[in-house]
Order: structure tokens, then C-alpha cells, then sequence
């Protein structure tokens, strides 16, 4: 085991974050933490690092392992190029190969027993350098830069001119490098695009070591982890299998317990009503029965009602007027920055009702786009139609205005004056703010709030065309789930921009990608446009070598193929225990025959019958605890 967190508790100005539970990782394991903001995960990473000492409990890491952190706002103080500050992470590797090279330098010009002694250090040293992977390291180390979305030219780069975002995405890298026992992330994709995120699934998928993640991405936890740590309402609980798996037992465990609360609450009613009933007789012994009854019905532990942390939270999207049927209409669109050309002659058409996701690489230009749309930004050339009564709403990360005088709750009341108080809170509590929090001041609120206060406006606006750049950041997973359904339901037009591929998969019905190239249009969710772009590329090569080709599997048919071949191998397991309950009970059964049959008095005076019947029964214990064994092996949740 490398790692056992048991029963952590901390506090925090005397109000309890933690208060007990347990988990335990081995070695290679990969695993997130899950939970709504403000649930404790980071504090959860922070026990484990040992930035934060528990007021009870313990954090118990394998004797000589060692780990690596990356925390959400990741400070990076260094002069040092991008390459240089990743090549730090293998300083040692470096080192050894200085150290050959000066050796070489001295055989080049020793003899005798000198160099007898060199050649042999040559030799050792070679050896290590061979053994830390020393040939491959530059390779390695441009991989990983690449992969988190750095191209070459930005390698030369100085570490102190770079965004908080492009800070983060080296620290990451540099700790990707160091190769430690144990990675603890927290929420490492918030910086990345799409490609990048992809490409850190596979690298930590392949990881040699454990890794322990807080996100909010479930697609992302969805390929790469197998297990789920849950911190709610200040317990530790463990699942295994991805988020996808964890979300159906959570459900599956509420039904169960909300099936459990209502069976005992029809029972205390049932015994209310009997009381009652007894106390109406007036006699002397129906009382007594009436306060007896009474008794045991005080003694019961009471169920709570479970909870469901969005039952209260839903959200309505009303739209104005019907646009016409044409919303938007694109022709030649060109932006250039400099000497840099954006993007040049796209064309595109929106039409009523249509969800539409506009994906790309970071810097591709999506957010121009959407900026030109809304007319916030001119385009070089192109030209921009908007249909008959279209009425957009637009959601922009960086731009948002308020009433510098107001709290969170009066810019809700002050725009919505006919909304209740109730209908107020349970809105900002949809985005987070509960409690205390919805009498915030507005200049108090940090990026990130604001951020969600606007996202909440415009969920009240009535508008017909909503854009959207990157709606769920700053969102946990029931915020993100609550916005999906609102979007879900809205009659209007949808255009967003996300890198949050399971958001894209719940709502695009159309996906339109953007590279250096142009425009490129698929129909249909995240999913269906990697499969038909492994199509495409697979049709490509083919042309290509002029040789067909079997095509390799996409992510969504691997993905239907392994719940298929789950399928199957349960049924068998199913199958095969019934046979084996079924084989315990005849052995049992003739197990019982057998013993009765020795105690009959004729055969235990028959020494030859008696040896029969030992040898037997003997065979029969045999096969039975083989049977035990097998069926607790079938049995196991995790085979």
C-alpha cells in the first residue's frame, strides 16, 4: 500500500472541514477526488502533502516514497527559459552526461593505467546514464512540452514573462519530469485545451507511478482514473471504477436509502396511528400498550432523508421571440493580429434551435470569434448577418458588469425584481453562493465569482441566441450537471466554446473545429467528431500508401466494445456463480447423507463400509471447500 488516509480531521476557524472516513492507494494506482467546492479536496491534497497537520487522524506514505504537488494557483519564480526551467527536473541525468563528456575529454589525452582507470569510469558512468534514460531525455522533455500545448518557438521563452495559465503548465511539466512515486494534481486541466488534456490522459494513464487528482472534469476522470475518493459533508468515502461508475452507485445508493427512509417513515406513521388508536379506547390496559408502543418508537434510530445536493436547484432558460429560422450567417471572416493571421475566409451558418460546440487549440482564435459576433471585436474582412428578431446573450470570462454597490442577492433582486427571495438564493446557489455568500459586496467577488454571477444573469435573460466562452469554468460538477440541463431544455440557438468534453457531449449537436487550416464542420457531439475525424485521417493515409488499411478503433467503439465485453464477462460470472451456490447445496445436502449414513449402527461396525464412507466424505469436503473458495473469488466487487 502507498498510501492510507484515516479518519483526517481539521477545522477551520471552528468550523469542521473534515471529520473522518478513509482511503488507501497502491502503488500505480490512479485516482481522483470528487466533491462540491468548498467539500475540503484541497485541504484533503494539503493533509497528504503535509502543508497542513491534522487535529485527528493520520497520513501513513510508504516508507521511501516519494511525491510530487501541484496545486491550483501553482506560483512559478524563475528567469530560466521554458526548456531550461523543465530540464531542471533532470539535473542529474545532465549532470551525468557532463560528467562523459569530461571524461572523454581525459582518455582523449591519457595513457597507461590512467587510462585503463577512465575507460572503466567511462564504462559506469555510461552505464547510469544508459539506466536514467539519458539518450531520450531531450526527446522527453520536448514531448511533454509539447503535449502541454508549448510549440518550439516558445521554448527560448523567459519563465517571468509568462500568464499565471502558461506558469502553471510548466510547473506541470517540471513535475511530470521528476517522475515521483506519487502526483497529487489539483484541477491540472484548467489551463489546457483540448489536445493537451488529451494528451495528459495518456501520460498519466502510462504513468509508472500512483496519481491522485482533484477535478472537474469528468471526462477526464472518466480515462484515466479507476478509482473515486468522495469528500461530502466532511466524510472520506471510497469507490472504485471511474466517475461514470461512481455517479450510478451514488445513485443506486440513494434510491436504496430513500427506499429505506420512506419504508420507516410509513412505519412511525403506522405506530403513531395505533397509539392513537389505543389512547382513544380510554382503558386502563390499552394505555399502557399505547405507552409501551410509544417507547419502542422513541428508541428507534431515525432515518435522515437523503440528500440530494441539487434538489433544490433548477434552473429555467426562457427565451424571447422566435428568431427566424437563419440566426447567423458568416461569410469570409478574416482577423489578423500583427503579422499573425488569425484565421481567414471562414463561413458558417446557424439556424434556429441548433447546439453548436466551436473547439480548437488554445490561440486558435475562438474567442475572437465569438468576440466579433457580439460585435465586441471587428473583423479584418467578412461579413456578419444576423436572422429576423434574434436576441443574443453572451457569457464572456472576461468581461463583466455590475453595480459596483450592490451584494450578489440585490444585482439578482435589482435586474429581476420579480423574482421571490427563495427562487433568488436557490439561482445563486446553482452558481455556488450559499449562505452568507449571497450578501457579498460585488467589489469583494473575485474573478472567478464574477465570473458565475454573470453566467447567472444570463441564465434569467431572455434572449434567443445564447454564446457562451467557456461556461463551465470556475463551476464544480452539480453546478456544471444543473447549467447542462438548463442548456438542455433552452429552445433557443447555443454557441459555446469549451474544453470540457463531457459538457460538449451532453449538448453539441453539431461541432465546428478550428485550426490553422479553417473551419472544419462535424455533426454531432465530442465523440463523433473524433470518430469521424479517425476516419477521416485513416481514409487520408490510406490514399496516401495507396494501401487500404484496418482501421483502428475509435475512443467511442473502444469504449462501447469494453461495456459490451463487461457485459458478457458479468452474465458469465452470474451464470457460473448460480452453478456453484447450486454445486455447495448437493455437496452440503450429500455431505449431511453421508455423516448420517457412518452413525448408523451397521456400518460403523463395518470396518471396510466405514473406510468407503470416510474416503467419500472426505472427497466430498474437498470439492466443497474448493467451491467456498471459488465462490468468494466470484463474489469479489473487484475481480
Amino acid at each position: 500500500m502507498l498510501l492510507a488516509c484515516r479518519e483526517l480531521k481539521i477545522s477551520f476557524d471552528a468550523v469542521p472541514v473534515l471529520t473522518g472516513g478513509y482511503f488507501h492507494l497502491e502503488e500505480k494506482e490512479k485516482a481522483a477526488i470528487v466533491g462540491i467546492n468548498g467539500a475540503g479536496k484541497s485541504t484533503l491534497l494539503n493533509l497528504i502533502s503535509g502543508r497542513l497537520s491534522p487535529e485527528d487522524g493520520s497520513v501513513t506514505l510508504q516508507k521511501g516514497a516519494t511525491f510530487g504537488y501541484l496545486t491550483q494557483h501553482q506560483g512559478l519564480e524563475s528567469s530560466a527559459t521554458i526548456y531550461d526551467e523543465l530540464a531542471s527536473a533532470r539535473a542529474s541525468v545532465f549532470a551525468l552526461e557532463k560528467a562523459l563528456r569530461d571524461t572523454e575529454e581525459q582518455i582523449s589525452v591519457a595513457s597507461g593505467t590512467k587510462l585503463e582507470s577512465l575507460m572503466n569510469e567511462y564504462s559506469q558512468l555510461s552505464h547510469r546514464f544508459e539506466e536514467a534514460g539519458g539518450y531520450a531525455v531531450r526527446s522527453e522533455i520536448t514531448g511533454v512540452l509539447k503535449g502541454l500545448g508549448f510549440s518550439e518557438d516558445e521554448f527560448s521563452k523567459s519563465c517571468g514573462v509568462l500568464s499565471g495559465g502558461e506558469k502553471t503548465r510548466v510547473a506541470l511539466g517540471k513535475l511530470l519530469l521528476t517522475n515521483p512515486d506519487l502526483i497529487l494534481l489539483d484541477e491540472p486541466t484548467n489551463h489546457l485545451d483540448i489536445a493537451s488534456v488529451a494528451w495528459l490522459e495518456t501520460y498519466l494513464k502510462d504513468y509508472p507511478g500512483a496519481v491522485l487528482i482533484v477535478s472537474h472534469d469528468r471526462y477526464f476522470m472518466d480515462r484515466v482514473v479507476k478509482k473515486i475518493i468522495e469528500v461530502e459533508q466532511g466524510r472520506i468515502s471510497m469507490y472504485s471504477g471511474n466517475y461514470t461508475a461512481y455517479a450510478e452507485k451514488k445513485a443506486a445508493e440513494r434510491e436504496v436509502a430513500l427506499k429505506h427512509y420512506y419504508n420507516q417513515q410509513k412505519m412511525i406513521r403506522h405506530e403513531e396511528e395505533v397509539i392513537t388508536k389505543l389512547k382513544s379506547f380510554n382503558r386502563e390496559k390499552s394505555i399502557k400498550r399505547a405507552e409501551s408502543r410509544e417507547k419502542r418508537l422513541e428508541k428507534i434510530e431515525r432515518l435522515e432523508k437523503p440528500r440530494e445536493l441539487n434538489d433544490s436547484m433548477h434552473l429555467t432558460l426562457s427565451s424571447s421571440a422566435v428568431s427566424g429560422q437563419v440566426v447567423l450567417s458568416v461569410e469570409n471572416l478574416s482577423k489578423r493580429f500583427g503579422s499573425r493571421q488569425l484565421f481567414e475566409h471562414l463561413d458558417f451558418t446557424l439556424r434556429r434551435g441548433e447546439k453548436t460546440a466551436l473547439i480548437g487549440e488554445n490561440g486558435s482564435g475562438k474567442t475572437t470569434i465569438l468576440k466579433i459576433l457580439t460585435g465586441a471585436m471587428t473583423p479584418d474582412e467578412g461579413r456578419i448577418r444576423l436572422g429576423a428578431q434574434v436576441e443574443i446573450g453572451y457569457y464572456d470570462q472576461e468581461q463583466h458588469t455590475f453595480n459596483e454597490n450592490n451584494t450578489l442577492f440585490d444585482e439578482i433582486r435589482e435586474s429581476y425584481p420579480a423574482m421571490t427571495d427563495t427562487e433568488i438564493r436557490n439561482l445563486l446557489a446553482s452558481f455556488l453562493f450559499t449562505g452568507d455568500d449571497v450578501f457579498k459586496p460585488i467589489p469583494a467577488l473575485s474573478g472567478g465569482e464574477r465570473g458565475r454571477l454573470s453566467l447567472a444573469k444570463l441564465m434569467l435573460s431572455p434572449c434567443n441566441f445564447l454564446i457562451l466562452d467557456e461556461p463551465t469554468n470556475h463551476l464544480d460538477i452539480v453546478s456544471r450537471e444543473i447549467l447542462e440541463e438548463a442548456l438542455s431544455s433552452f429552445e433557443g440557438t447555443l454557441l459555446f466554446v469549451s474544453h470540457d468534453r463531457y459538457f460538449i457531449n451532453r449538448l453539441a449537436r453539431r461541432t465546428l473545429e478550428l485550426d490553422g487550416k479553417g473551419l472544419t464542420e462535424y455533426i454531432g457531439n465530442y465523440d463523433d467528431y473524433l470518430e469521424k475525424k479517425a476516419q477521416l485521417s485513416s481514409r487520408t493515409d490510406d490514399a496516401a500508401s495507396g494501401t487500404a488499411r484496418a482501421k483502428a478503433p475509435t475512443d467511442s467503439a473502444l469504449r462501447r466494445q469494453e461495456k459490451k465485453e463487461e457485459q458478457t464477462r458479468r452474465r458469465r460470472q452470474e451464470n457460473e456463480l448460480k452453478k456453484t451456490e447450486a454445486r455447495i447445496e448437493t455437496l452440503e445436502e450429500a455431505i449431511r447423507l453421508t455423516e448420517e449414513e457412518m452413525s448408523l449402527p451397521d456400518n460403523a461396525t463395518d470396518p471396510h463400509k466405514l473406510m468407503d464412507l470416510t474416503e467419500k466424505l472426505t472427497g466430498l469436503r474437498e470439492e466443497l471447500d474448493g467451491l467456498y473458495e471459488k465462490w468468494e473469488s466470484l463474489t469479489d466487487p473487484d475481480p
